[in-house]
């Protein structure tokens, strides 16, 4: 039970940085129509950029939160302004295209400048130690990023179902056509929702820094299973893609303790199933699978 209780919290906390990206990744998809390769990159480029603060200015890991995360929306914004706003009326697969090439220069310049080796990043004041529950051991870090990650989620899921703006979001997310048959101006969301979706990936990437490796690889297996996790949620669902980012950290963690090498096979494993049973994913809508 001790290990399993363990398990369960490395689990939700992987799941944290899944449900972030993934969310961000489901709404650009939902409101512009694009499969945005280059979150991974985003990622990366959160974590590196939280490591370069740190070396360059003395900001840690509390300060890189918000300012990173504000970088990244401007990234986002200037991302979509000068290249993936010339592609949206054209086939998705150009944008994609698009975006894989940015991921290949990201990566090849964030290499160059600080090499392939990992850039050193420790865990944040206060948070270095462990909390003990009778005989269950938990690291604190563990535990703020798993109720940092519900809390940031059920913040956004607030922001969209209880406010004018989110419900505009979201009714563009969900049905773009039908929102513009309204009478809302879609296209007056598309820079801001986009910046907003880079700027959780790289907040998550924030998040991963201090217990991950920080180098110009770790986005490109993340993207693998963040294309997985919106798989199993739904494509362009932000529900589907915050339920799906949990239970894919819990399946990875259930798999290391249980399954050893097995461990992201068995998301994989949960991918095909659910593709099996419903092909629009957990909470998409069934036209999504025609």
């Amino acid at each position: 039970m001790t290990a399993f209780i363990q398990y369960t919290l490395q689990g939700l906390a992987l799941g944290g940085f899944y449900a972030l990206a993934a969310l961000g990744l489901a709404v650009i998809f939902g409101v512009l129509g694009v499969v945005n390769f280059s979150h991974g990159a985003c990622y990366m480029l959160g974590a590196v950029g939280a490591a370069v603060l740190l070396d360059a200015t003395g900001l840690g890991f509390w300060a890189a939160l918000p300012i990173i995360t504000v970088a990244m929306f401007v990234f986002g914004v200037l991302m979509e302004r000068l290249f993936v706003q010339w592609l949206l009326r054209l086939d998705p697969l150009y944008n994609f295209l698009l975006t894989f090439g940015i991921t290949l220069f990201l990566v090849d310049l964030v290499k160059r400048r600080y090499g392939v080796s990992s850039l050193p990043y420790e865990l944040p004041a206060g948070l270095q130690g462990r909390v003990n529950v009778g005989s269950v051991s938990l690291s604190s870090y563990q535990i703020f990023v798993a109720l940092f990650s519900l809390a940031l989620c059920l913040g956004v899921w607030l922001l969209l179902t209880k406010t004018r703006v989110g419900m505009i979001v979201r009714a563009s997310t969900e049905d773009a056509e039908r929102s513009r048959a309204l009478g809302i101006n879609v296209g007056r969301w598309v820079t801001p929702v986009f910046g907003f979706g880079i700027a959780l990936a790289g907040l998550a990437g924030v998040l991963r820094a201090p217990t991950g490796s920080v180098n110009a690889d770790m986005g490109s297996f993340f993207i693998i299973i963040l294309f997985a996790v919106v798989v199993i949620g739904g494509l362009g669902s932000i529900l589907g893609a915050v339920v799906a980012g949990f239970l894919v950290g819990l399946v990875e963690a259930y798999g290391q303790g249980y399954a050893g090498s097995f461990s992201q096979v068995l998301i994989f494993v949960l991918m095909a199933v659910v593709v099996l049973v419903r092909p629009s994913g957990l909470f998409g809508r069934e036209e999504a699978a025609s």
